[in-house]
């Protein structure tokens, strides 16, 4: 790690875009340790047969037909860097398309900084990651799944629980997200839609506030159901990992506390809450099968009220 270098990337940025991210891989990674991904035989067997049992359970537990991506990539964090650096330059491609402020230079280096910031953030912190690949070109794959070893092996000594049963319950978490994308073929194009949407009208000088909360309702349906799924199929408790999970969440200092909020992960816990919530009363009301039905088509996803007010989503849809 090397925090001079890190900076010396983000001052030196240069081109003709608002963001310069080759300066950002740049200077995510030189402000990040990378980890090491030298698996043994078990690690590597480990997470394969996490993944296989995660989807064979799934698709019992759920009924749905869908598959994991064809290659599972054990990352360390200069790999997940890399990987989301792509992701953010293909879903920020039109704001950069409409232009620089009266300052380029300026603006250019603020941006790229920023940039770098949150994914050195992110980087050491993300252990697991199932990727759509939104706004994705034809050539590309349309999904992709990550662990970032390194992470995965300090949170679970840091929490001083057992490492590959921690493993297990991450790898069943982002399998569920698979399971989701698979069950509603849609559901790529209709988050596409509202990222585009948001992001012309965030260039052109607002925001939204109907595209927020379609994207957030349908956010918050995607998280909550990877939970419901969570509770039925993995093969062990794991109530003790979510709350030494969130202790640590909690505990940590201001500094981490200020990013969190910054990068909006305080939105995604609340969006795993009222998701949890909704399910929890439909699933106890009509059985999981009804929950299901939120991946028919998208005017099966409950509106932001209909979040809060399940017996309305339920009425709804005559179930």
């Amino acid at each position: 790690m090397n925090l001079f270098r890190s900076v010396q990337a983000v001052a030196s940025a240069s081109g003709e875009g608002a963001i310069d991210w080759t300066a950002v891989a740049d200077a995510a990674k030189a402000a990040t340790d990378p980890g090491d991904v030298a698996l043994t035989d078990a690690q590597r067997t480990g997470y394969a047969t996490d993944v296989r049992d995660a989807r064979d359970r799934v698709r019992r537990v759920a009924s749905i037909d869908f598959d994991v991506p064809d290659t599972i990539e054990i990352q360390h964090r200069h790999h997940w860097v890399d990987a989301n650096v792509d992701t953010f330059r293909r879903v920020l491609a039109p704001l950069e398309a409409e232009g620089m402020t009266a300052f380029p230079g300026v603006a250019r280096t603020v941006n790229t900084g920023t940039m770098a910031v949150m994914l050195t953030f992110l980087a050491k912190n993300v252990l697991g990651q199932y990727d759509p690949l939104l706004l994705a070109g034809d050539d590309d794959p349309d999904h992709a799944l990550y662990f970032v070893h390194p992470n995965i092996e300090r949170v679970a000594d840091s929490l001083d629980v057992d490492t590959p049963r921690f493993r297990r319950w991450i790898a069943f978490h982002e399998v569920t997200h698979a399971a989701e994308f698979g069950a509603a073929p849609w559901l790529s194009g209709y988050l596409e839609d509202r990222v585009e949407s948001g992001l012309q009208d965030l260039s052109a000088g607002g925001i939204s506030s109907q595209e927020f909360q379609e994207m957030n309702a349908a956010m918050t349906v995607v998280e909550g159901y990877a939970e419901l799924l969570m509770d039925h199929a993995f093969d062990d408790e794991y109530a003790d990992l979510r709350r030494k999970v969130d202790e640590r969440r909690g505990g940590r200092g201001p500094l981490a506390q200020l990013a969190r909020r910054l990068l909006g992960l305080g939105l995604k816990r609340q969006q795993y809450e009222r998701g949890k919530a909704f399910f929890e009363h439909v699933t106890d009301a009509r059985g999981l099968d009804a929950a299901g039905r939120v991946w028919d088509g998208p005017e099966n996803l409950p509106t932001d009220d209909e979040i809060d007010d399940p017996d309305a989503w339920l009425s709804r849809l005559g179930l």
